[in-house]
């Protein structure tokens, strides 16, 4: 049994060998067969053995520097962490040297008008303007006085108002004569009357509120309500002042001359520019610190309330009583450039406070007037203006002005007692000007009321702090307190108003 199953093992083991040697891919003997999965063993030994030998050499340089690589991050991580901010510039605020004036002055009446101009030019600061005249007039050398120059012919425009004068197109062009002698670094171009007299420093507050590199025409209007209605409510009053910016002037010389033809039958020159402003799509920009003064009379009622806005222009001074009594117009003018030169801001500012110990109102317009009133006054009547003036038709109109006014108090005890400045200095030590003002002596009507008589009163001296920065706040009046009140003189702090005060008793 066992020999037949060694037979047939033996026919099977030949019969594969036949098999295997008549193929052309020789099985391998088994030894080889059995080596093979040790040979797949040592190359995976290989590759894990090259892997772990290449990841430790990895490692070993990711802590060597590498510069360019450093270079990227480092500089990467350094533009993230820098907050790029770009150099902010500061324009330069505008000055007097950015302004050129055009001042409109006649022949006839330069003589005395001159004297207006000197009151506020400054030559030694350097300012620019030109004096535009209708014919040639007698000049001294350093009379502190513009340049005088002849306006251009202009016999050529056609002019058809019966109740005017053809000089209103001459005073019209001054503005684009004056933009056509090239001066540099021009921002505003201001126009004026030869009776006009302007704080320049308040005119230089006003006008660095604006850009200069936009189209500006800034003024103001009558005070006459039938004047702003016969011509515009529109236009800028050309013996108040008027500026505008280069940009807008530049493009008015443009047009100016074709505009004025097609308006021949226009009143002035102030009219006629506004014209052209039409034209141009342009408005009027109204600053009220530019004073017409269509009136006649006393600028009492006026001066003594003036606005929360700082005064520009004072214009017609020929027709109006001089502002400080028994003195000629130039002289009372020469007083009030005191206490501009200490604190232009403030001039002829309103406070109002009460003396409550005596039941009295102080109304201080600051470098100008005083005034005292018997009783308690609210700051709503003590700021509105009194008639002391007429309107510019001679009438005792009081729907005739373009604001509200009060009349003048007709009952004896509410008769205001009223002291003028004499005199201001400035304390440099304590940094404070101290005005002083006297009593107007004019006779007062009796008054049966028991309140302490203010008729003992022979002056009132004001403290104030200078105060550049005054218009660069909302508008606001300052307040005043009474410090002393004595028998023959009272003396009040004038200042910004602290936290929480009012004008109240």
């Amino acid at each position: 049994m066992k020999l037949v199953q060694k037979d047939s093992e033996k026919v099977i083991w030949d019969q594969m060998r036949t098999h295997a040697s008549n193929t052309t891919s020789p099985i391998l003997p088994n030894r080889v067969g059995s080596g093979l999965p040790k040979l797949m063993l040592y190359l995976i030994l290989f590759v894990c053995a090259t892997y772990l030998v290449y990841t430790l050499k990895l490692l070993n340089t990711s802590n060597l520097p590498c510069p360019e690589q450093d270079l990227l991050f480092s500089t990467r991580d350094s533009l993230q962490n820098i907050t790029l901010t770009p150099a902010i510039v500061e324009p330069e605020k505008t000055e007097l040297k950015h302004i050129v004036f055009g001042i409109a002055a006649s022949a006839k009446l330069w003589e005395k008008r001159r004297n207006y101009i000197r009151l506020w030019w400054k030559k030694e600061a350097k300012m620019r303007g030109i004096v535009w005249l209708d014919n040639p007039v007698k000049t001294q050398p350093d009379d502190g006085l513009p340049p005088l120059k002849i306006s251009g012919d202009t016999s050529h425009f056609a002019y058809k108002n019966k109740q005017g004068h053809r000089s209103a197109i001459r005073i019209s062009r001054i503005i684009s004569e004056t933009m056509r002698l090239g001066m540099e670094n021009v921002r505003w171009f201001v126009m004026g009357d030869d009776d006009t007299v302007f704080i320049t420093d308040n005119l230089v507050r006003v006008l660095n509120k604006y850009d200069h590199n936009q189209y500006y025409y800034i003024g103001s209007l009558s005070e006459s309500h039938l004047q702003n209605i016969y011509f515009s409510y529109g236009m800028a009053y050309g013996g108040g002042g008027f500026a505008i910016s280069y940009p807008l002037a530049k493009a008015l010389e443009k047009m100016q001359d074709r505009c004025i033809q097609r308006y021949p039958g226009l009143y002035g020159s102030d009219d006629r520019m506004q014209a052209c402003m039409a034209e141009l799509g342009v408005p009027l920009t109204k600053e009220l610190g530019f004073h017409q003064y269509d009136v006649y009379g006393n600028l009492f009622g006026l001066l003594a309330a003036h606005p929360v806005t700082p005064i520009v222009s004072l214009h017609h001074l020929d027709v109006v009583e001089p502002i400080f009594p028994e003195v000629t117009r130039v002289e009372a003018l020469q007083r009030l450039m005191l206490p501009m030169k200490l604190d232009s801001a403030g001039l002829i500012q309103q406070s109002i406070c009460y003396d409550s110990s005596k039941s009295w109102t102080v109304s201080v317009s600051w470098g100008f007037a005083i005034q005292v009133f018997r009783g308690i006054l609210s700051p709503r009547e003590v700021e509105m203006p009194s008639r002391t003036f007429l309107n510019w038709y001679r009438r005792a109109d009081y729907t005739a002005y373009a604001f509200n006014t009060r009349p003048v108090a007709r009952n004896p005890c509410q008769k205001p007692f009223v002291f003028y400045m004499t005199k201001v200095r400035l304390n440099s030590t304590s940094n404070e000007t101290i005005s002083e003002y006297a009593r107007h002596r004019v006779p007062h009507p009796a008054c049966k009321w028991k309140i302490l008589d203010p008729s003992n009163l022979d002056k009132v001296v004001v403290y104030k702090r200078p105060d550049p920065q005054l218009w660069d706040r909302s508008p606001r009046r300052n307040c005043c307190r009474v410090l002393e009140s004595k028998k023959k003189g009272l003396v009040v702090d004038v200042g910004v108003c602290e936290e929480g005060e009012i004008s109240e008793v």
